[in-house]
């Protein structure tokens, strides 16, 4: 049964790690529920943030250490100090940022874990119902990512695949001495991650009170280095030695005559298929606890998957291969319930993915930054847009609009203007337009960056994909989002009925 359509309505991306912050770096904290509040007064209906996981180096939200586990960095240390785990004293005594406007993840990983730790020392929450609870409820993954992660920090933080080999094949023997050395980092690792739901859930409990749905994202992919891996080898294209035989990226293009090599490992998906996609069901199921809608990443890759030969450098000698289809969607539709999914089809258009995407009824996406290359005909134009479907003005991987418009040569900005109707107008005036036609426009949903909201600069780009060293990191400041911004947005949700 195909998925009924989104109602018409508009929202936010936003990731948690952008929200203002005296700690460094956004969190489940005062700020969240401000910017719930000031959503609210924009009438949006959506906040979408992308992978809330635990990040490993380059600080990429799409690269965890687990497709379960939450990113510590999350935790709000003031909520922490109100129930008496640690003091503002304390905490104020650590140096957070440098720029408050950037994620400093240096400074970041240098205290928050220290200042996490006090907090877990001055915990009783082994005697709590609901961290008992909790552990139960998550035993699937919670004790194999805490292993994980001790494991990792007592080989210096390498990689599984490079630990003395008892532990990198999970012998149980090497396993429990393990867990009988570190039992207490292992518990400490539970309470971190008992802390992020709690506060996730009552951040997301509040809300969904005031008329907010959350939109998360999932990454179809897992990292090769992460707990998921390590944990389920057999679920996984590796071979007798736990190496990737290939590796997932996309083929060459127009704008890549290398393609892209991701580098993740590849499911094994016969093997998957076998146990009714097990593991996947419960991710789903997972996912659907976190939020209300569940945005897949690469959605072509449930389809039709581009694999590449492990040892090669880059993605032309790759090929494409048919994975489950109809067959996965169906099952992870029924572990998610009356939740909704949209479906991340960007890139090459394959027949196979978009009779998938048919049938299933999920809706594809829309990116404005892609419309706009002179061809009357290209599909991100808003006059193609159908209903079912949610258009953004640009993605985490897209630059801002306002630096995306800067960057266009004379021809380019004039052949948007000559769209948007607006000739004379200013980079600004150019990107109210924008915003005026996609809230205007046929689609279901429609969400815009918040740095676009803002009007920021490519300073603000999130990610720039293929680098490495300054993504990730730009942050909103505190009372950036002001009532100028929510009477514009909720000007137009309400002249177009959103």
């Amino acid at each position: 049964m195909a998925q009924k359509e989104f109602e018409r309505g508009a929202g936010i991306l936003m990731h948690i790690s952008s929200l203002p912050s005296p700690y460094g770096i956004g969190s489940f904290g005062k700020d969240a529920y401000e910017f719930v509040d000031r959503l609210v007064g924009a009438r949006q209906k959506y906040w979408q943030v992308l992978p809330l996981g635990t990040t490993s180096y380059g600080d990429s939200p799409y690269a965890s250490f687990s497709a379960f586990a939450g990113n510590p960095y999350f935790i709000d240390l003031d909520t922490l100090i109100e129930e008496g785990l640690i003091t503002k004293e304390y905490v104020d005594s650590f140096r957070w940022n440098i720029e408050e406007q950037y994620v400093d993840y240096g400074l970041i990983y240098n205290s928050r874990f220290i200042v996490l730790k006090e907090a877990y020392k001055n915990s009783n929450h082994k005697a709590l119902k609901e961290y008992k609870e909790f552990v139960k409820e998550n035993d699937f993954w919670i004790d194999d990512y805490c292993l994980y992660c001790v494991c990792k920090n007592d080989a210096e933080s390498t990689s599984w695949q490079d630990w003395e080999e008892d532990i990198r094949f999970r012998k149980q023997e090497a396993l429990d001495k393990k867990i009988e050395e570190f039992s207490d980092e292992l518990d400490f690792y539970r309470f971190l991650q008992f802390k992020f739901f709690e506060q996730w859930f009552k951040l997301k409990e509040y809300a969904n009170e005031k008329g907010i749905e959350i939109i998360g994202d999932i990454p179809i992919y897992v990292a090769m280095d992460s707990a998921d891996v390590w944990s389920h080898p057999e679920i996984f294209q590796l071979d007798e030695n736990l190496e990737a035989k290939k590796v997932a990226g996309v083929p060459p293009d127009a704008f890549s005559d290398l393609g892209q090599r991701w580098g993740n490992p590849l499911y094994d998906w016969n093997k998957l298929e076998k146990d009714d996609f097990s593991w996947w069901r419960k991710r789903m199921e997972h996912s659907a606890k976190l939020y209300d809608i569940v945005r897949i990443d690469h959605f072509i890759g449930m389809t039709k998957y581009y694999t590449i030969p492990a040892e090669d450098e880059d993605a032309r000698n790759g090929k494409w291969e048919k994975g489950p289809g109809m067959k996965l969607i169906k099952a992870i539709s029924q572990a998610i319930g009356d939740k909704k999914i949209i479906a991340e089809d960007l890139g090459v258009k394959i027949p196979e993915v978009v009779e998938v995407l048919e049938k299933s009824g999920f809706p594809g996406m829309k990116v404005l930054e892609f419309a706009f290359d002179g061809d009357r005909k290209n599909e991100h134009l808003p006059y193609f847009w159908t209903k079912n479907t949610v258009a953004y003005g640009g993605t985490h991987d897209n630059d801002t609009l306002m630096g995306y418009f800067t960057g266009l040569q004379y021809w380019e900005l004039g052949y948007i203007r000559e769209f948007l109707e607006c000739r004379h107008g200013s980079i600004e005036d150019i990107v109210d337009k924008l915003f005026t036609c996609a809230y205007a426009s046929v689609a279901n949903v429609v969400i815009f960056q918040m740095q676009d909201v803002l009007k920021v600069g490519n300073i603000g780009r999130m990610n720039l994909p293929s680098s490495m060293g300054t993504n990730w990191r730009w942050r909103m400041t505190k009372n950036q989002f002001g009532d100028k911004e929510v009477e514009r947005l909720r000007y137009l949700t309400d002249i177009y009925g959103r």
